[in-house]
């Protein structure tokens, strides 16, 4: 078995098959170490992801599988906030109910929202016909136009016409403040984060580091590898479809990240229980992250995240069913024994570290396991 690729989809798959049925797994990846961007590192002794990687799923099972091998601290007092610079305040994220009497326009939002409750609106079909039916045209303006288009690099959200990640949960929320308080969200106690887990996984597989693959002919289900071809029974993809076919339906879109590290001399940044502040005005950045939030890690100073979409990686894939439409292409061409699984495998922003445990299941119980 090949698996190509050792972020936590491959990893998942690695660690639920290896012993199993004499399964000979080699895992390839070209990053000197497994992970991706959910391993943790450190900076000015902080740890730190590329991008918070907070764990969040509904699946109670998915929670104990992880907690299992790395012990989980659940998140129940996890908040946002946005800044909203023309208020020059901060709110709740979810829109919270309860924030829209000191709004300036608290009145027009009283009387949007009173609308859209009472209203029949058609299905939308894009992330602003859904956000506007929801919270009305002011609170859509307010938090969520400008925040879109900068994370997408759009000019207008109409563009975007898939949008079933984009609520936290909720459009608008009611009572707690939490975040994600009808999931379970939670973060490793370990002070390197998931790194047990990936460490774990590809103890007693062939895991080949640095290596490239040169060449795919996933027809016939082998690769090249340092000049020499490679054959394989069973081949688990986590990397971008497009990639493994040589883009011959033409490559897919990603936005990717630049990540703004820095430390600060004080002990805590942001408020009690606020891991993430939002942007959603013009700033060029999206959101600033917290670790230590995360991690519990203990120190005089703190390190912040500041994110900026750029062109920097294929980290993000854009949401729009016209690229869903191009994946499904690649995914048809993918015959009995080959899988693609994960973010980037299954070309789905909404995929998280729960899907690929998941997704990594669904592999093993369609191979007998």
């Amino acid at each position: 078995m090949l698996i190509i690729g050792g972020g936590f989809a491959g990893c998942a798959v690695a660690m639920m098959l290896k012993g199993q049925k004499d399964y000979d797994i080699t895992l390839v990846d070209s990053a000197p170490m497994v992970g991706a961007g959910v391993r943790t590192y450190f900076y000015g002794g902080h740890p730190f992801t590329f991008g918070p990687r907070h764990f969040l799923t509904k699946e109670e099972w998915i929670f104990d599988y992880l907690n299992s091998i790395v012990p989980m601290r659940r998140c129940v007092e996890h908040e946002f906030l946005t800044y909203i610079e023309k208020d020059q305040q901060f709110y709740s994220y979810p829109i919270h109910e309860d924030d829209v009497a000191i709004m300036p326009e608290a009145e027009i939002i009283a009387q949007e929202l009173a609308s859209t409750k009472s209203q029949q609106s058609p299905a939308p079909k894009t992330l602003e016909e859904y956000w506007v039916s929801s919270v009305g045209p002011t609170l859509y303006h307010k938090f969520i136009a400008s925040y879109s288009k900068k994370m997408w690099q759009v000019r207008n959200n109409n563009e975007i016409d898939d949008f079933g990640w984009s609520p936290k949960g909720t459009s608008l929320k009611t009572g707690s403040r939490a975040a994600w308080d009808t999931a379970i969200s939670a973060y490793p106690l370990a002070v390197d984060g998931y790194n047990q887990f990936f460490d774990i996984a590809c103890e007693d597989i062939n895991l080949r580091l640095e290596t490239a693959i040169q060449e795919f002919d996933l027809e016939n289900k082998s690769v090249i590898i340092n000049g020499e071809k490679e054959n394989y029974d069973i081949i688990v993809n986590t990397i971008s479809p497009d990639v493994i076919y040589n883009f011959c339906f033409g490559e897919l879109p990603y936005m990717g990240r630049d990540i703004i590290k820095l430390v600060l001399p004080v002990e805590f940044a942001l408020p009690k229980d606020v891991y993430f502040a939002y942007y959603a005005s013009d700033e060029v950045y999206t959101r600033v992250t917290e670790y230590k939030k995360f991690s519990q890690y203990k120190s005089k100073d703190t390190l912040i995240s500041i994110e900026i979409p750029s062109s920097n990686g294929r980290h993000y894939p854009m949401p729009f069913k016209i690229e869903y439409d191009r994946a499904q292409k690649y995914f048809d061409l993918m015959e009995d024994g080959i899988f693609s699984i994960g973010r980037a495998g299954s070309y789905r922003y909404e995929v998280d570290i729960d899907d690929c445990i998941s997704q990594a299941r669904d592999v093993c119980r369609m191979l007998g396991v």
